[in-house]
């Protein structure tokens, strides 16, 4: 079979058997998609062998990079000596023991975030947040607060697909026709100067009014009833969103003042993307439960890890003669596999010193797009941290009125820079166009970005 036939093999086998996540149906069945079967540093091949440099990394979430062998050789030595065995009633393996002491050593020295007291491993960032939903209400039934159940999450917010997650996610299209949020999910307002500032309101301000709201939604809701609030350091898919400035300074306080656990889904912004090892230290957060997943390892394979404090864990440890046994866990919860691989993925990320990289060539990829496009009369704002970003399309820049909706600007941006090279992903908000490359990016492959990102802007809005 030629290559040629054998890609159109795949397409029409794909089409005609896999239900593809996030993907508009009918259109995948008309027009298909993308296959890609290879991949190396910053670049992906698809089945027709055409390259694409990757500047979303996956999905935020392959840290070091395509093709590294040095995964697969954990991951095969690791088959080959045990493949599985599950962690029900006390069993574990020494992967899993060693990259749980490893992420507290990380998260206590290198995060800042010294409460850091035990750890549960699933497999994505979805359950990991689906299990700390669980966590905090078992946690606020055993210390005999039953009514201290609602979660605060912020719109625009995504923190996954479960049900539960899903809950959590501030996103309406990920709610439409699943019946979603459950009850018990409230949500504050998105912390996006640009967009939701009032006129001359600077960000301190801004911040201060966001805290205040906070505050005013739990005295509305009762304080007796609000268990937790969830925020990613940065949120992600939302459209790429730093905090305002003194944001979580003044967020945090109100938490503790109101016995409120502080949930870090820190699925994207750990292992690096923030240009430091966690969005924790990054905005000196002292979160009592962190989520984490894709970086853990650079998405090789499914892991994610649920972290509780030592003040949760004293608390579970010494519910048990009451409630016996700790009644949660997955199949795969501590998959010696996935250890391995993450352990060979922190040892890359450290030896190349890829956290320091995107700490250098996070400003350097923000100055450059900001130089190339940073006067585009179709541009609102340029935003990120790190090797994070997003650029804000506007129809126009003085008012920062967004184009219409139904014209799909970014997604059509998006499908011509695929075909120019360039992979990047349109924000599911409608406005935004995201990029978060490998931290294994280098200065000139960044400047290929841009080249070829300002290359499909342009041909992309010439059609409108």
């Amino acid at each position: 079979m030629t290559d040629a036939k054998r890609a159109e093999s795949l397409d029409i086998m794909d089409r005609g058997s896999i239900l593809h996540p996030n993907t508009p149906l009918s259109v995948h069945q008309q027009q298909g998609g993308m296959v890609i079967e290879g991949g190396e540093g910053v670049t992906v091949r698809d089945s027709h062998g055409k390259t694409y440099l990757d500047a979303m990394a996956g999905l935020w979430c392959v840290n070091i990079g395509y093709g590294n062998a040095e995964l697969g050789q954990a991951a095969s030595d690791e088959m080959a000596k045990l493949g599985f065995y599950h962690t029900f009633a006390g069993a574990s393996n020494p992967p899993q023991i060693e990259l749980a002491d490893r992420l507290l050593h990380l998260l206590r020295e290198e995060g800042g975030v010294k409460s850091a007291s035990r750890v549960f491993f699933g497999l994505s960032g979805s359950d990991a947040n689906d299990t700390h939903i669980k966590l905090i209400r078992y946690y606020n039934n055993l210390r005999g607060r039953p009514n201290k159940k609602k979660i605060i999450s912020r719109q625009l917010a995504y923190h996954g697909m479960t049900l539960g997650a899903t809950s959590l996610t501030g996103i309406p299209v990920f709610h439409n026709a699943f019946d979603l949020p459950l009850d018990g999910f409230i949500f504050v307002s998105t912390p996006h100067h640009y967009r939701c500032a009032h006129e001359d309101e600077s960000e301190e301000e801004f911040a201060q009014r966001l805290a205040d709201e906070l505050e005013e939604t739990i005295q509305r809701e009762g304080p007796d009833t609000v268990a937790a609030f969830i925020a990613e350091p940065v949120m992600g898919a939302g459209g790429v969103m730093p905090p305002p400035r003194g944001y979580f300074d003044l967020i945090q306080p109100i938490l503790r003042h109101h016995d409120i656990l502080f949930l870090a889904d820190e699925v994207i912004c750990g292992f690096g993307r923030l240009g430091s090892w966690f969005g924790s230290n990054h905005y000196d957060l002292q979160p009592d439960m962190i989520s984490m997943a894709k970086g853990l390892t650079s998405g090789y394979f499914p892991l994610s890890a649920a972290v509780i404090s030592e003040e949760i864990w004293s608390v579970m440890e010494a519910a048990t003669p009451d409630v016996g046994i700790f009644a949660h866990g997955f199949t795969y919860t501590g998959h010696p596999v996935g250890a391995a691989v993450a352990m060979a993925n922190l040892d890359i990320i450290e030896r190349n010193d890829l956290v320091g990289n995107a700490s250098r060539v996070g400003p350097y990829f923000h100055e450059r797009m900001r130089s190339a496009l940073g006067d585009h009369p179709h541009i609102g704002e340029i935003r990120g941290e790190g090797l994070i970003m997003a650029v804000e399309l506007v129809q126009d820049r003085g008012s920062k009125q967004g184009f219409d909706l139904s014209l799909g600007v970014p997604k059509r941006v998006v499908a011509q820079a695929a075909e120019e090279g360039l992979i990047a992903r349109a924000m599911p908000t409608g406005h935004a166009i995201g990029f978060s490359p490998p931290l294994c990016i280098t200065e000139s492959e960044v400047d290929r970005v841009v080249e070829l990102f300002s290359k499909s802007l342009d041909i992309a809005l010439s059609s409108l």
